[in-house]
């Protein structure tokens, strides 16, 4: 009760302030339209009867769909740095709502198959790869409108309610699609939905302040000259997050979490579809993966609501250590053979170890890297949860049986998270080192630059 009445009255705090509220907003929005999308999106790839249910099959739609961004993901990153981010929010949701419109359109005049699923797949790349664009740079623009001991909180909140808004998103995208005969009409609906919703996004944008989100230092550079410069600056980001110690330690430990964490994804698709649900009922299928969602969102409601208190306690490296053990407790309630209850069960656990290690890794990210890093830094992060689910996915594709669960195959992603708690509990930087921002390629040449400590 205690933590309930302490983060509602922080939550108060951060929605007096103008900046936090419209930032807030445009967050919200987007990601209700990420959940209408992701619906029409998983119907077709992982639902569809046409489709084989089987881990091979489900691995490589993940892979497809996740390392193109992986490989261009530094590139957006470092464009964080240097484009005001308040654009990005505006003209990232303008573009998906074009694609998004495209792809409904495909799909009602070319169906499914031969060039028109080519065509589909390539636009719902784009769509992807802007979106992890734009959550980098909602996170890279928190520190920008909240400051000081309300930024855990906002860390909190931000990205927890967020996924709720995605998980309402799609629960009004499977409603809408209900109505609407099967097949590729269906999938239609849900992403034209969507693509009213980005646009909404994008106008609730342009209530921010063009600079209000920083950087404080854009380059003014020619574009040619920024992206030779990319690489180069990524490396010296790389370098100023290792040496930092705790920003880089966390992307690291996340990482190793989202590539468990993406092996137990896709064995919960298999599970929904081939053991939980009649196999080939597509309506069943995908309404006990959205249960399973659910539960995964309804424990990361329960980390806004308790990380800002207890980790306050612990420390936020010693939280991350507790809740990556709470990870392996959710695994090791499916070591039996699994029924609804226990992967509903065994769903909540792991979302709120997930959701609460991710606040925990946010904060620290955001709290010891300076703010001419912010953006890469992020971008590093999503570029590492993509790879990660790659890599996940490359896994899941030999150990993860066709209907989802052995009991070797929990018990050893039981195994593997309590290794990375106790590393991280053992190993992990409490304090970052005394590192000055290391001088990036185009400061080199001109630049100004900011040599203060990081923070």
């Amino acid at each position: 009760m205690r933590a309930i009445t302490e983060t509602w009255r922080e939550l108060r705090g951060l929605l007096r302030l103008d900046g936090f509220r419209k930032l807030f907003t445009v967050r919200l929005v987007s990601q209700t339209g990420d959940g209408m999308f992701q619906v029409g999106l998983a119907s077709l790839l992982f639902f569809s009867p046409e489709r084989a249910g089987t881990a091979p099959a489900i691995a490589g739609a993940f892979a497809v769909m996740l390392a193109p961004f992986t490989i261009v993901g530094p590139f957006a990153g470092v464009f964080l740095d240097r484009w005001r981010r308040r654009q990005v929010l505006v003209m990232g949701n303008a573009v998906r709502l074009v694609v998004t419109a495209a792809m409904a359109t495909v799909m009602l005049t070319g169906g499914l198959s031969g060039p028109a699923e080519a065509w589909i797949i390539v636009l719902a790349l784009a769509v992807l790869s802007v979106n992890r664009f734009l959550l980098a740079g909602l996170s890279a623009s928190l520190p920008r409108v909240v400051d000081g001991p309300l930024l855990l909180t906002a860390n909190s909140v931000t990205p927890t309610l967020g996924a709720g808004a995605a998980f309402v998103g799609g629960g009004i995208g499977f409603l809408l699609s209900l109505g609407v005969p099967d097949g590729p009409m269906r999938d239609a609906a849900a992403l034209a939905c969507a693509a009213l919703v980005f646009g909404v996004a994008a106008a609730l944008a342009l209530r921010l302040r063009r600079d209000q989100l920083g950087p404080e230092h854009p380059s003014r550079g020619h574009l040619g000259a920024e992206l030779a410069a990319v690489a180069r600056g990524l490396a010296d980001g790389a370098r100023y997050l290792v040496r930092r110690r705790t920003p880089g330690q966390g992307l690291l430990i996340m990482a190793v979490h989202r590539f468990l964490y993406g092996v137990v994804f896709i064995a919960s698709i298999l599970l929904s579809r081939n053991l939980l649900s009649a196999p080939g009922d597509t309506a069943a299928g995908l309404a006990t993966f959205a249960l399973v969602v659910g539960m995964i969102g309804v424990g990361g409601a329960g980390a806004m609501l308790i990380t800002p208190v207890l980790s306050r306690y612990t420390g936020l490296q010693v939280w991350i250590a507790l809740m990556l053990l709470l990870a392996a407790g959710s695994q090791l309630v499916l070591v039996p053979e699994p029924t609804r209850a226990t992967v509903l069960v065994g769903a909540g656990l792991l979302g709120l170890a997930a959701q609460s290690a991710k606040i925990a890794v946010d904060t620290i990210v955001q709290r010891d890297a300076h703010d001419d890093y912010r953006g890469r830094a992020f971008a590093f992060y999503d570029v590492l949860y993509n790879a990660a689910f790659v890599g996940a996915a490359s896994l899941a594709a030999v150990v993860v049986p066709d209907d989802g669960w052995s009991p070797a195959l929990f018990g050893g992603l039981a195994v593997a998270y309590v290794l990375a708690a106790a590393v991280m509990w053992a190993r992990g930087a409490r304090v970052p080192a005394d590192v000055a921002a290391p001088m990036s390629p185009l400061e080199k040449t001109g630049r100004p630059s900011v040599r203060n400590t990081a923070r």
